[in-house]
């Protein structure tokens, strides 16, 4: 039945956040507070200055006579679980940084359209409606007559109007119809920053859902694992990745972008133009950048989750995660086969032993004080020595300890061509400097970074003594693909 169908689509919707967001009681002061910090100006803001300004807003707004007894930082906590807020931590920041989620941008457009008025039928809507029909049924005829009277018959018309601009007859909007239309695009175009929101969720989602399909699926012969291993990027290769690439394109062409950015300038110093509101002026002026700096935030994130998609794979981790799926779900194969022979009042002659750990607050912590080994005694002078030069010194430091920043520059450097090398691969090229030492250096460096074989090999190597030496080590290889741990950081 269709009605029951609809009942049960609103009502797994009415548990999900924007459903939530709207019903919720203080729903007029989320709404403005994350509007205002989050939506309208900013849409990125720092922990710290986030809770400064709630907490701010929270103070007046009881001042005003609202009732709001939590702090702030019981408030975003709850709309970060409620669903209403993300919070991450970038690359090189000091501190976690704020944003709104998909659901909360949809329900502050839902709620700011409401009161902003708009007329239902505009000309300019209609207008768009028959210029992109007209243009989808002319790029969509196979007829080459027909598509030749339409290009004359165009043709035509720009010839007509020609001569109409020759002899001083300019058409031109009118004001009215002018702002109209212009509004239309300025919304068009808000629209479109946010969908980048949007598109961000949906790689998200696509990260994940292939993530799940590679550590469930039997074997190691899956479409997705035979892709992977084959160098193709899935998540750029996808439905959702090809379409913001080819938008990605057309944002970053250097005549696209000079076109909407012309445009853009002459359309504000028409007259019409100083009748629109001052912040849809700005963000026109501002356009190319916001759509450059959101479009290049999807990018990276597409880039990202492509990279780390090949990583879990070439690393074998997803290999881990399927041991312990099977684990998982051969222990509820077991706990089902066992259900109906063992009741919960049972005894049963085993132990469990609960692991678990001492938790502490940081505040308990000790800072160290350097004065505590503070000594008063003089620093008396030692006998004069036998005289070490400096190059004496280095030979002491060089044999006690590993140089594992010259072992790491030696696996970075010969990744550059290799997709993989072995650490008696690396020695032909290398010799082991430090004797004993620069093996046992690779081998730790390998156990932590490297995909460990079943297989062995030899190694050799020449002591101080000048004796050649030979071993039997484990088969360690190093991955192009974990190159970026071996550079200087």
């Amino acid at each position: 039945m269709a009605l029951a169908h609809k009942i049960e689509v609103y009502a797994k919707k009415r548990s999900e956040p924007l459903w939530k967001l709207l019903a919720s009681d203080n729903a007029p002061v989320i709404l403005s507070v994350l509007q205002i910090h989050l939506f309208d100006h900013e849409r990125l803001l720092p922990s710290s200055v986030f809770h400064e300004r709630v907490t701010r807003e929270l103070l007046e707004l009881r001042n005003r006579g609202w009732h709001l007894p939590q702090t702030a930082q019981l408030y975003i906590a709850e709309w970060l679980v409620s669903g209403y807020l993300e919070r991450t931590f970038p690359k090189n920041a000091t501190e976690e940084v704020y944003e709104l989620s998909a659901p909360a941008v949809q329900a502050i457009q839902f709620i700011d359209g409401l009161e902003k008025k708009h007329r239902t039928a505009t000309e300019s809507r209609l207008s768009l409606v028959i210029q992109q029909l007209v243009q989808l049924a002319e790029q969509t005829d196979k007829n080459p007559q027909a598509r030749i009277a339409q290009l004359e018959k165009e043709r035509a018309r720009i010839d007509a109007e020609i001569r109409s601009i020759h002899e001083g007859k300019i058409k031109v909007l009118s004001n009215d119809r002018a702002l109209e239309r212009l509004s239309e695009i300025v919304m068009l175009a808000q629209e479109l920053t946010h969908d980048f929101r949007y598109v961000r969720d949906n790689f998200q989602q696509l990260n994940r859902n292939f993530r799940e399909k590679i550590v469930e699926s039997d074997g190691s012969r899956g479409e997705i694992l035979k892709q992977l291993f084959s160098g193709v990027d899935i998540i750029a290769e996808s439905e959702s990745g090809r379409s913001f690439t080819a938008f990605w394109r057309l944002l970053i062409d250097p005549e696209q972008s000079l076109l909407l950015e012309e445009a853009t300038e002459q359309i504000l110093s028409r007259p019409f133009a100083k009748h629109i509101q001052r912040q849809d002026r700005q963000f026109l002026s501002k356009l190319t950048k916001i759509l450059l700096d959101q479009g290049g935030i999807v990018h990276d994130v597409l880039q990202f989750f492509a990279r780390s998609l090949r990583n879990f794979v070439q690393s074998r981790a997803y290999q881990e995660q399927r041991r312990l799926i099977q684990l998982l779900r051969d222990a509820q194969r077991q706990a089902i086969s066992l259900k109906d022979h063992i009741h919960p009042t049972d005894i049963i002659i085993s132990d469990f032993y609960l692991t678990s750990s001492r938790i502490r607050s940081i505040s308990q912590m000790i800072l160290f004080d350097p004065r505590l080994r503070y000594t008063t005694s003089n620093i008396e002078h030692a006998e004069a020595g036998i005289n070490i030069s400096l190059e004496t010194i280095s030979e002491w430091v060089t044999q006690s300890e590993i140089n594992f920043n010259l072992i790491k520059q030696h696996i970075y450097y010969l990744l550059e061509n290799s997709k993989q090398i072995s650490i008696s691969q690396i020695l032909e090229k290398f010799p082991a400097e430090q004797g004993l030492g620069s093996i046992v250096g690779y081998m730790a460096i390998g156990f932590r970074y490297g995909e460990i074989s079943h297989h062995k090999e030899l190694v050799t190597w020449e002591g101080s003594d000048g004796i050649t030496r030979t071993a039997s080590i484990p088969r360690i290889y190093f991955l192009e693909a974990n190159r970026h741990e071996f550079s200087r950081r």
